[in-house]
């Protein structure tokens, strides 16, 4: 999907307004937090927060490697 937004002014500041089919695809609406980060292309627009994602990615990698330690002391 490929959207052209215009930059509005809002009172002293600048914005966009997203279509609805780019919320429907981010699944963000009205009052959601969206997450801008710089990419080697440009810039990368999500609803999910990239450092928690990161965060995720390393707790499932020690789940996965230490899960026996894990079951243990579930227990």
């Amino acid at each position: 999907m490929n959207a052209v937004v215009k930059i509005t002014r809002i009172g002293n500041s600048a914005g966009v307004v997203l279509p609805k089919e780019l919320l429907a695809k981010l699944r963000a609406g009205v009052g959601d937090t969206l997450y801008v980060s710089e990419t080697p292309d440009g810039v990368r627009i999500t609803a999910n927060n990239p450092a928690f994602e990161a965060q995720m990615a390393i707790a499932e990698q020690i789940m996965r490697e230490d899960r026996d330690i894990l079951r243990v002391l579930a227990k």
